[in-house]
């Protein structure tokens, strides 16, 4: 039945009930085997919010309706409960009676056995024509159905016959962007992505692969644009990489990959082993940059950049930075004990008021609007304090122990991350620089905008211990000026920076 006789169905229905119409959708052939469909989604949300004035949502039959089965009788459910009934002129049933909506709800269950039988019946002719070697639906780039006396071909256009070069240019050791912009010079834009497709497709060569075929690969009747031994040889070139370099997940020689930055475009650099030279690289993949550099100059940059956290400690000088250390430490969290005090303070009064208010609310005091809006309140600052609470809870039980661990680590970190696997590597580097790093091609240098507190604190009370060595130093209890941190912001609070190192020196 055509659209138009399926719309003057239901119009003639609704004059003949005495209905206005204040709205028709539908108007294209979508499958109403998904509830998924534009249109359909538009009619819902007009019902929605015109509820008050719609009763019935009309249709021809159910199957217009959807065919989704279960999840139609849902939708209809939820309908009922805003007083719209759903209603099909060719089955005429009335849905706000239990028989009448039991009588509807199996008729979307057999609408949807019916589109499944349906979809059966079409995939084994899919599966027979395929079988047959004729393609089913539209053919790939570069081929046009030519029908001919009730026989179907495909046949090479312009754009297969400047495809078929693109396989010779591959099979020649042409890099797939070198094989795009060649396309793009004969008149053929691509992008990275469909070059990359087109190559993999067996269609070209004559073969067609299918899900009806269940993995099974049959000769097609289609133009061939390319040998089977030239499509085999350009595949292998694929499954190799052959495009100027190697990628390996877990390699040391490249550890700052997914870490550092580019500056220029804020770019992360990936890391790869050129095939050439067998030399290890790092670049850039964001479309535009440019930017290509050797790993060991980055590594040199970075290295450099650890090695101002890196210190030199013998006994006397770990003895004095341990003791301000735990003192400052001590400090901090001091002021961490007396907020929490505050907090649990505040949860308690919070408590207090949610119990307050069931209580109101169960002696009827006030009603149910009331009631939901202050518990949602009350509950919304009981959480934000949990979290604060959470944030201030940083005691560890070997603080000095810990310490030691910390100035251990901060005394080899160079030579630690330069001899590490590509793992310990990215432990370290999240470790001390936390937001990563960035690197300047122009300076040759690698920034970072916050480093680990627990590290800066040692390379910084070092200098202080070298500059004084000739002097009485006294160390204080509190938290010392030259110890806040200058030009460079601390990732987290004093304390939660011993608890960071402290999962990381477990491996050291």
């Amino acid at each position: 039945m055509s659209l138009e006789t399926q719309k003057k169905a239901c119009e003639q229905y609704a004059r003949k009930n005495g209905y206005q119409i204040l709205g028709c959708f539908g108007g294209t052939y979508e499958s109403a085997k998904t509830d998924e469909r534009k249109h359909f989604n538009t009619m819902l949300s007009f019902v929605k919010k015109s509820r008050e004035k719609i009763s019935h949502i009309i249709v021809y039959s159910v199957d217009r309706f959807s065919r989704s089965g279960a999840n139609a009788i849902y939708i209809t459910e939820q309908l009922k409960k805003v007083g719209v009934v759903v209603f099909a002129v060719t089955q005429p049933t009335d849905a706000t009676t239990a028989s009448g909506s039991l009588q509807q709800n199996i008729q979307f269950i057999f609408s949807e056995y019916d589109n499944q039988l349906r979809r059966e019946k079409c995939m084994a002719g899919v599966r027979e024509k395929i079988q047959q070697g004729i393609w089913c639906t539209a053919p790939p780039m570069g081929y046009d159905i030519i029908g001919e006396k009730g026989v179907k071909s495909f046949k090479l256009n312009k754009a297969g016959k400047v495809l078929k070069k693109g396989f010779l240019w591959k099979a020649e050791g042409m890099s797939n962007e070198e094989v795009r912009i060649k396309l793009a010079e004969n008149g053929l834009e691509l992008s990275n992505q469909r070059v990359s497709d087109f190559l993999r497709n067996p269609f070209y060569c004559g073969l067609l692969v299918h899900t009806a075929l269940e993995g099974n690969v049959v000769e097609g009747i289609q133009e061939k644009a390319v040998s089977k031994e030239l499509f085999l040889k350009v595949n292998g070139l694929l499954a190799e990489n052959h495009q100027g370099y190697r990628i390996q997940e877990q390699n040391k020689e490249i550890g700052l990959k997914r870490f550092l930055k580019w500056a220029n475009c804020g770019g992360y650099l990936r890391g790869y082993k050129a095939y050439k030279n067998q030399k290890y690289y790092y670049k850039c993949n964001k479309a535009g940059c440019n930017c290509n550099m050797r790993a060991e100059r980055l590594h040199e940059a970075v290295m450099a950049t650890l090695q101002k956290y890196t210190v030199d400690i013998n006994d006397d000088y770990r003895k004095l930075i341990k003791a301000q250390i735990i003192a400052t430490y001590n400090q901090r969290n001091q002021n961490n004990e007396d907020i929490r005090i505050d907090l649990e303070k505040k949860l308690a009064e919070i408590e207090k008021k949610i119990d307050r208010l069931e209580e109101r609310f169960i002696e009827d005091e006030i009603d149910k609007p009331m009631f939901d809006k202050f518990k949602a309140k009350f509950v919304a600052e009981r959480l934000e304090i949990s979290k604060n609470m959470a944030k201030t809870n940083f005691k560890v039980s070997n603080l000095e122990q810990l310490v030691d661990n910390a100035i251990t680590l901060a005394s080899k970190l160079a030579s630690l991350w330069e001899s590490s696997e590509h793992t310990e590597k990215q432990k370290i580097q999240n470790l001390v620089f936390p937001d990563g790093m960035v690197y300047c091609k122009k300076t040759n240098e690698c920034r970072t905008p916050r480093i680990n507190n627990i590290f800066h604190q040692i390379a910084e009370l070092k200098g202080i211990s070298a500059e004084n060595k000739n002097e009485d130093i006294t160390l204080s209890s509190d938290v010392p000026a030259v110890v806040e941190n200058t030009g460079v912001e601390p990732v987290t609070s004093f304390p939660m920076a011993i608890g960071t190192c402290k999962r990381f020196i477990r491996l050291y």
